[in-house]
């Protein structure tokens, strides 16, 4: 099941990180991202209602779809991710407490590591891709230089990917990215249409990798 799951993300390339005001704009602007043909979708559990929302996203989704959770810091909130249907956890650090509870599920642990250190114990305890967050602060050349001696580890960005660098990322070595930033923004908008449009922008050059 896990490898299953772990499989969609890797195929989606790229996972739309939804973080909005509201359940409702969240609903739609994955419904867009969805339509724009990303299959990838991380709720943030700083959204209003968040599993709710990953409920309402589960019982539409065709098979290809995947649904997670994210900012999950800690067992609790994990728990109560896996209880809504999350089909994999991410988090802004790595946490045993929350890797454990991802590990006995057989749910994909993405969590957030700065370091090689860091990136090499989380994947020692079972993380199946390592989240680099803050990715802005590093850049496609980290990820090149991290894979150099390590050209095993599944990294994925989610944070400083845009339309300009997203196919650097990929040429450095990442397994997938995440993104968010402007895909909200227009959500928050009620710019539904410019958030498809962003979807395909970004699926398209993910495709060319």
């Amino acid at each position: 099941m896990q490898e299953e799951r772990l499989e969609k993300i890797k195929e989606a390339k790229v996972t739309a990180v939804i973080r909005t005001e509201t359940m409702e704009t969240g609903e739609k602007t994955s419904d867009a991202c969805l339509q724009g043909g990303i299959s990838s979708i991380e709720v943030t559990w700083t959204t209003p209602e968040a599993g709710e929302l990953v409920k309402k996203l589960n019982e539409k989704k065709t098979d290809k779809v995947i649904i997670g959770a994210g900012s999950i810091l800690d067992g609790e909130m994990a728990k109560e991710a896996v209880e809504s249907g999350a089909e994999y956890i991410v988090g802004p650090n790595f946490s045993r407490e929350v890797c454990d509870i991802a590990m006995k599920q057989e749910i994909p642990y993405l969590p957030g590591c700065m370091t090689i250190n860091e990136m090499l114990v989380a994947e020692k305890y079972g993380a199946s891709i390592i989240k680099l967050f803050p990715g802005n602060h590093f850049g496609p050349s980290f990820v090149k230089a991290v894979k150099a001696p390590i050209p095993h580890l599944s990294i994925m960005p989610t944070g400083g990917v845009s339309l300009e660098n997203i196919e650097d990322w990929f040429e450095a070595g990442v397994t997938a990215v995440g993104i968010g930033g402007e895909i909200n923004r227009a959500g928050e908008q009620q710019d539904y249409e410019k958030v498809k449009q962003l979807a395909e922008a970004y699926m398209e050059a993910a495709e060319k990798k």
